[in-house]
């Protein structure tokens, strides 16, 4: 049984001027820099601070592990939100289903920082937590697959990877904020303080953010692709189910793809620095400032390697960055047993860089591997069914680290492994063959991929 592909892109339809091009691409990051910020600030008070407050009775070890799996809780999810808003965002349309997700993480993040802590309600506070974070799941499940396509889908053919690489930016955006606003938190005032109350502040502040969100996407057009299915009355009545029957092998192969760029992050910016705290010996505020140094870097390179995936394609631009972690897999955790600054420093940013290009390039791969009337929906589960895997890498790289007695190379078995399945992926992307399978139903201009065994 052989795997054939025939690479294109999107249907051919008129783009929107490069003036509108550029404002979409702005209400895009705008939108999944909310959503790391959410990530984030919750991924940074997880390591430290949700244990002691809302699982206080499970022990430091127990109470650690719970908020890390209300991590995962939150990914678990997100296959439910994939599949809801997917068919959504190929039936009524990108934008507005765009306006519903983001509202939703908005208000879930902003109620977070007003729940009562296991010393105020018992178990209460931790219960709404999680329902909370159920909330988040739901909705981040059609988030990035439709921030891609509001992105990718007004620009032309030529350019589209490095539209669809800056949405992208706001995952370090998302991180360089969250992190300043815990620095800013922890000089200025002390753990107790914190504890009492101010950790609620970055939570709160996802309200104002919200807004502003809702009104960038409320002021942008649909995309023109979209338009184009509604014009031609091309619409998908059961999108979801199309794409595991038309297209499941591209579906596998997204996942795949999908798996380092969104791993690295559960386990550089989550795992790591509990890690780098209770064993390596690292400050807090060390281990945030050198996240911090690494999201600045991102902003200049996530651009680039976009521009680079329009020069040799999105896919190879993947595998490159694949390759490369899994180089420095080991040698990285192995190098950072010395503890010094410049060191962690040093991680953070070759630990990024290189997992940062298989991120830039992550959705012209995934975008171009579907039809338009199903690629909400395969985009969205692609990547949610790729985030519960990350969703969990903290908990389990903890419970590997137990196991071992903490030994030096257990991080790096984690990362090595995603790093693999990453570049296999990418790779098989790049060696197919396509078959249009779909593009006479789409009566596409150009041929629509269509991965699938023959």
């Amino acid at each position: 049984m052989l795997v054939s592909t025939t690479h294109s892109s999107p249907t051919a339809v008129r783009a929107s001027n490069p003036r509108t091009a550029r404002r979409v691409a702005v209400a895009s990051l705008v939108g999944t820099a909310l959503e790391s910020y959410d990530f984030y600030i919750y991924a940074y008070f997880a390591a430290f601070f949700a244990g002691p407050l809302f699982f206080d009775p499970l022990g430091p070890v127990g109470a650690t592990l719970a908020a890390f799996l209300t991590i995962a809780v939150s990914f678990v999810v997100r296959p439910i939100g994939s599949i809801i808003f997917g068919h959504l965002g190929d039936r009524i349309g990108r934008r507005k289903t765009l306006l519903i997700t983001i509202l939703i993480m908005g208000i879930a993040t902003g109620l977070i920082g007003l729940l009562p802590t296991y010393a105020m309600a018992g178990w209460t506070g931790a219960v709404i937590l999680v329902l909370l974070r159920l909330a988040q799941g739901v909705s981040l499940g059609g988030e990035w697959g439709g921030s891609i396509l509001l992105a990718s889908e007004h620009s032309s053919c030529k350019s589209r990877a490095f539209w669809a690489a800056l949405p992208q930016l706001g995952s370090p955006i998302g991180s360089i904020l969250s992190a300043a606003f815990f620095l800013v938190l922890t000089s200025a005032l002390p753990a107790e303080e914190i504890v009492a109350w101010a950790w609620r502040i970055p939570f709160l502040t996802a309200i104002p953010l919200v807004a502003i969100s809702l009104y960038l996407r409320w002021s942008i057009d649909e995309t023109p692709v979209f338009a184009n299915l509604v014009k031609n009355d091309k619409r998908e009545r059961m999108p979801v189910l199309r794409v595991f029957r038309e297209q499941p092998a591209a579906l596998a192969l997204a996942i795949g793809t999908a798996l380092l760029g969104i791993g690295s992050y559960s386990l550089m910016n989550t795992y790591t620095i509990n890690y780098g705290v209770a064993v390596l010996g690292f400050t807090y505020e060390n281990l945030l400032v050198a996240t911090t140094i690494g999201g600045l870097l991102q902003l200049v390179t996530i651009p680039l390697f976009g521009w680079w995936a329009t020069r040799i394609g999105s896919a190879r631009v993947v595998a490159y960055g694949a390759l490369g972690t899994l180089l420095i897999a080991f040698p990285m955790y192995f190098v950072l047993q010395q503890a010094t600054f410049g060191i962690l420093v040093g991680t953070m940013i070759i630990g990024g860089i290189l997992p940062t290009m298989s991120w830039a390039a992550l959705g012209g791969t995934m975008a171009d591997l579907f039809g338009d009337r199903h690629r909400y929906s395969a985009l969205s589960i692609a990547y949610s069914i790729a985030a519960v895997v990350s969703g969990f890498v903290p908990a389990l790289t903890l419970a590997f680290g137990q196991a071992t007695g903490q030994a030096w190379w257990h991080p790096g078995v984690v990362l090595a492994v995603m790093s693999a399945i990453t570049l296999v992926s990418a790779w098989a992307v790049r060696r197919s063959s396509v078959t249009a399978r779909d593009a006479a139903a789409d009566d596409s201009e150009v041929a629509e991929p269509a991965l699938h065994a023959s």
